[in-house]
């Protein structure tokens, strides 16, 4: 399958049309054409309906292999770049959960800190376009991120913090001193903040159905969803650290914390190389 044709259907796909997929890789909208038709042939069925342009079944079922392998594809062209790399500036992602006082403290000599979520923040590192990650998410006491599978990069636990539900004042349950249970608000509204606290990772981790979205946010600034949970718009789960509206009462069962993964590929010694001890020690 080349690889070349797989990213023309993934841009097709993603903008509906041919002619804007044309226009976004810089083709005519013929060549686009011919592009999906090899394809549909080399795999033997169609890929897309034409009118509107939309995946067939095959389509969708390839969509969910072209994300990472054309990341995977991205990853070893990287690998092999780093070894003849040349000292440059320094870039992290990061999520905006794990930039306490101290990580950006350790932060010494980086250059640009970009915010992305765990798995995007974990493809910057694969493709080349940042040198360190930090990514975070709910997890079970010591138990690793769930992270995409992007070849041969190195993972290295940075801290665990205890959770805390956030709460308005005079809510019913915000006298909890001994804790709540997520079973406690099953009925409850939550903030839905994808870029800080993901409702489907934290469905995931505590393996739980329910938490139904109230308000979204779509930015990544945490202590805007903890603003949000303090004026009633819904509950949010954060770190205690990154919590500073509304009340907050710690998170008992699921046993889940928040956790802080380093990501990185191979590193030479230099500013780096540094930055992970400072982050590691």
């Amino acid at each position: 399958m080349d690889p070349h044709l797989l990213r023309t259907f993934v841009t097709v796909v993603a903008e509906g049309s041919f002619s804007a997929a044309a226009d976004r890789l810089g083709y005519t909208q013929p060549a686009v054409s011919q592009q999906i038709a090899a394809l549909e042939a080399d795999l033997g069925v169609p890929l897309l309906t034409r009118r509107p342009v939309r995946p067939t079944r095959a389509g969708e079922r390839l969509l969910e292999h072209a994300g990472p392998l054309l990341l995977r594809l991205r990853a070893a062209r990287a690998d092999v770049a780093r070894l003849s790399a040349q000292p440059r500036t320094l870039t992290v992602a990061a999520g905006p959960l794990t930039l306490t006082a101290g990580t950006a403290a350790a932060l010494a000599g980086v250059t640009t800190l970009r915010i992305a979520c765990a798995a995007a923040a974990v493809a910057l590192v694969a493709s080349g376009e940042a040198d360190l990650a930090l990514a975070d998410g709910p997890a079970a006491p010591s138990d690793p991120l769930n992270l995409p599978d992007t070849g041969p990069l190195t993972t290295v636990g940075v801290r665990e913090e205890e959770l805390v539900v956030v709460l308005p004042e005079g809510h019913p349950l915000a006298g909890r001193t001994g804790g709540l249970r997520l079973d406690d608000l099953a009925d409850a509204l939550w903030v839905d903040a994808p870029e800080v606290m993901p409702l489907d990772r934290l469905r995931a981790a505590a393996r739980l159905d329910g938490l139904r979205p109230g308000i979204r946010y779509e930015g990544h600034d945490p202590a805007v969803a903890a603003r949000l949970a303090a004026a009633g718009h819904g509950l949010t789960l954060l770190p205690a650290s990154a919590a500073p509206f509304g009340v907050r009462v710690p998170l008992v069962a699921p046993r889940i914390v928040h956790r802080v993964e380093l990501v990185h590929a191979a590193l030479p010694p230099g500013p780096a190389a540094e930055v992970v001890r400072a982050l590691t020690s």
